[in-house]
């Protein structure tokens, strides 16, 4: 088998492939995020193992770009206004609890024999967590709404700005590093970079003040014209960067940047996030090839320590951070879970440094080793979080103030509820709307068409930019408090496949736990039964539905009266 996968890459890749979607089927039955799976085929098919992995170049060039579209989604978050509105709890425990976990990592990894350096590489990759495991545990867990849910992606995203911040240093060190002192350019080469980034970033505020907006609204009428666009964006920042110095990275993540002010930043990064997810596959395998299991096997007592320090030491300092300011030892508690394990950015942040010649590959293998002991534990720390309290709870009193003002009506008001989520905003979806509104109702509105949304908005409603087929895009909608999810846009054939997006919607929102009613359009009696049986709650017939008004207004001869929601459901929709 290995001697006809080494005559062919395609064959290599297949088997690849193949090799990931068996593990990471396991590793799904073992509860564990794909990223434990992907690294644990890299070793399986690496030299040390199968030794199916012959083209190391390839293999890496998919990394390169996966790693370039990981930051491109990461840069698309931080818009510029969003550190304007960062809590204060948010920021402190983030910048308290990288500024602890560093210190105090540092320190553990010179008692462990690691040289200065080293130490500080690896004490810096300690205080990353991974965003990415932790927006899906909690939003399978319905609890990404929740104030400690609120908290921790808050912190989370402070640790993001600080890996920007990270990687630019230590992208500066390198440039002035022992590489560039022995061709006697390191200056030239510094001059070289500021100038470089001086013009991209002038470029980048430039495009996002008069280019963005404009440029992506015309895009968007082409849904695969704008996920193009934005993957050729983040390939050409990173390939800029690369060329100016600062590295593939920093360029991917200024790419994201550069569009991270514009509407369609989230339907953006819904629709790139499966790729992301398939490059960025490549990039563990890689990964998985450079460790040699003899190497990892000398990190195994190195690797035990840090991890019990990520695993224990980390939520305890989140815990007493948000202790001293005032919230509950529950709180605290479950928002501490989220930071026991460590990033894929921390071995991104380990790989930099190899690449720059400031640490070797066993430093590479005592943090990956430490990542895959994290974060497999901290998947079932999550998950069972409140278990956990129940158990630990009477040794937390300490940690909790007398009073805790912080949390004193902090639940109360949230922003971003609404009553109704409507897709689709035509003549029927805002007629709907309407009506809802005048019935006191909060409404939300979701529509594919750019000019809906800007129509939409410039009435004064909520509304937003996204696919309803799309998955990812409604796993980040507020579904939480939303009472009716109302479906007004009819199937459509792609030419391809028949694809309906109502059922595309129905499945996403069941994935989410919804616990909503659900009400879509209907114009084929053919598909009632269909659309009944895959979930929906209530279906709405315009033209049968605005006909049998019609005759119950003309012939009980009564004042004619607009057709309410509730109305629909007594008198003609099919109750699930």
């Amino acid at each position: 088998m290995t001697e006809l996968v080494a005559q062919n890459v395609f064959y290599e890749i297949a088997a690849l492939l193949t090799l990931a979607a068996a593990v990471g089927f396991l590793g799904i039955l073992a509860r564990q995020p794909l990223i434990v799976s992907f690294i644990a085929v890299g070793i399986i098919a690496g030299p040390s193992m199968l030794h199916v992995t012959r083209s190391p170049e390839q293999i890496h060039l998919l990394a390169e770009l996966g790693i370039a579209v990981l930051l491109f989604l990461v840069g698309i978050k931080l818009d510029v206004k969003l550190v304007r509105t960062l809590g204060t709890v948010a920021l402190i425990t983030g910048l308290g609890q990288v500024a602890f976990t560093a210190g105090i990592g540092f320190f553990i990894c010179l008692a462990l024999g690691l040289d200065i350096v080293t130490s500080i590489y690896v004490a810096v990759a300690l205080t990353f967590s991974s965003t990415i495991i932790i927006v899906k545990l909690l939003s399978d867990k319905r609890e990404i709404d929740s104030l400690h849910g609120r908290i921790a992606l808050g912190f989370l995203i402070v640790q993001d700005i600080v890996v920007v911040f990270a990687m630019i240093v230590l992208s500066a060190i390198g440039i002035a590093g022992p590489a560039g002192a022995e061709n006697g350019s390191a200056l030239g080469g510094l001059l070289q970079v500021l100038g470089g980034s001086v013009l991209l970033l002038a470029f980048v505020l430039v495009f996002i003040r008069y280019i963005a907006d404009p440029l992506t609204e015309r895009m968007a009428r082409a849904p695969e014209l704008l996920i193009s666009f934005a993957i050729a964006m983040a390939a050409l920042f990173a390939a800029i960067g690369d060329v100016v110095g600062f590295g593939k990275e920093l360029g991917g993540l200024l790419a994201g940047v550069a569009l991270a002010s514009t509407p369609y930043r989230e339907a953006i990064a819904a629709r790139l996030a499966p790729l992301r997810d398939f490059l960025v596959l490549f990039f563990f395998i890689y990964l998985g090839t450079q460790l040699d299991l003899a190497g990892l096997g000398e990190n195994l007592a190195a690797s035990a320590v840090l991890s019990l320090f990520v695993l224990i030491g980390n939520p305890l300092i989140v815990l007493i951070i948000m202790g001293v300011m005032g919230y509950r030892k529950r709180t605290g508690f479950l928002a501490g879970l989220t930071v026991a394990q460590i990033s894929e950015f921390s071995l991104i942040f380990m790989a930099m440094g190899i690449t720059l010649g400031h640490v070797d590959t066993g430093a590479l293998g005592l943090v990956t080793l430490v990542g895959l002991i994290t974060i497999a534990g901290s998947v079932y720390m999550i998950t069972y979080s409140h278990i956990l309290y129940a158990w630990l709870e009477p040794f937390l009193t300490v940690f909790e103030r007398r009073h805790t003002p912080a949390e004193q009506g902090l639940d109360e008001g949230v922003k971003g509820q609404y009553d109704a989520i409507i897709f689709g905003l035509g003549r029927f979806g805002t007629a709907i709307a309407t009506r809802l509104e005048r019935a006191g109702l909060r409404v939300l509105g979701v529509d594919f068409n750019p000019s809906s949304v800007r129509r939409w908005q410039q009435d004064g409603r909520d509304g937003v930019y996204g696919d309803a087929m799309d998955p990812e895009f409604i796993a980040h909608l507020p579904l939480v408090h939303a009472k009716w999810a109302i479906a007004t846009m009819p199937a459509h054939d792609t030419g391809v496949f028949h694809e309906d997006p109502r059922i595309a919607l129905i499945n996403a929102l069941q994935e989410q736990n919804f616990t909503g009613r659900i009400a879509v359009t209907n114009r084929h009696d053919a598909e009632t039964a269909i659309l009944q049986k895959a979930g929906a709650h209530l279906v709405l017939e315009p033209f049968q539905d605005a006909a049998d008004q019609a005759v119950q207004l003309i012939a009980g001869d009564e004042k004619p009266e607009r057709l309410e929601l509730e109305d629909l459901e007594g008198q003609k929709a099919i109750a699930k």
